[in-house]
Order: structure tokens, then sequence, then C-alpha cells
């Protein structure tokens, strides 16, 4: 079976996250449509408390994590 064709070309998309990263964005996401458009979006991280308790063994795995 032959390998199709790659819809972005690595060093484009590479240019992209980057100019992404550039712009202040803490990461993006690189969308293709099915009418090949390709769409690029930024986010900006934000974390949000944990609101739920941990179990006893996410206790032991956060704090003994490697």
């Amino acid at each position: 079976m032959a390998r199709r064709p790659a819809l972005i070309p690595q060093s484009d998309a590479t240019r992209l996250f980057k100019a992404a990263r550039a712009a202040g964005y803490a990461r993006a996401r690189l969308i293709s449509h099915p009418d090949g458009r390709l769409e690029i979006v930024g986010e900006d991280v934000e974390t949000a408390p944990l609101t739920t308790e941990l179990s006893p063994f996410e206790k032991w795995k956060a704090g003994n994590a490697s």
C-alpha cells in the first residue's frame, strides 16, 4: 500500500508553530479540513485548579514521579 503525500510539509508546519509561539501563544493546533483548508488556532494555556480529590495512588504518583 503506497503512502499518501503529506497534507503540509513539515518545514511549513514548524514555521507556523514557531510563528504562533512568537505571537505569544503557549500552544497551537493545526486543523486540516476535508475541503483542503488548513487552519492554525493559537491557544493560551490557563491552569485550572483541581476540583476533584486525588486517590491515594494518584497522590503517591504525583509525589514520586521522576
